[in-house]
């Protein structure tokens, strides 16, 4: 038990603003920002092609052990997480009564709007099928529909 709640807290923010956040809306990119939408650490990558989700870091956790179980044969192949978990999300009884406060904190969540690359995998010459196995095992454990992406080489 122990043991877990030390691998939650990894995805913990270092200093935290705000004890209790609002539930909030998942915002629409409606400019001409890609921050976010294109590679930048791997050659491939897991991108959110559904409508903006809340994902709690433990889904975050629980993709990112598939993603290492798969490509560890690959020793020198990385896994990035591109997604910061800062929103704390609280919670309360369902049948309590009306009034005395927000509720207890209880776990930690992103924000994720659509187009966000999620988990990047790069390093280590690692094959497309293999990055494109362990992404969709992963994406299976994520909420919403997800796309693989891969860097493309540009023209000469």
């Amino acid at each position: 038990m122990v043991l877990r709640l030390q691998i939650i807290l990894t995805l913990a923010p270092k200093t935290v603003v705000h004890r209790r956040a609002q539930k909030g809306r998942i915002p629409v990119p409606s400019g001409g920002s890609t921050k976010g939408m294109t590679l930048e650490h791997g050659d491939f990558g897991l991108r959110l092609i559904d409508e903006g989700r809340r994902i709690s870091a433990k889904q975050f956790q629980v993709a990112e052990a598939t993603i290492k179980r798969v490509i560890k044969v690959n020793r020198e192949a990385k896994c990035y997480l591109r997604v910061a978990t800062h929103l704390a999300v609280c919670t309360k009884g369902n049948e309590s009564r009306m009034g005395k406060g927000k509720g207890g904190f209880d776990h930690w969540a992103a924000r994720v709007s659509h187009g966000k690359i999620t988990f990047e995998i790069g390093g280590g010459d690692i094959r497309e099928e293999i990055a494109r196995d362990a992404l969709r095992q992963a994406g299976a454990k994520l909420p919403g529909r997800h796309q693989f992406v891969k860097r493309q080489v540009p023209k000469l």
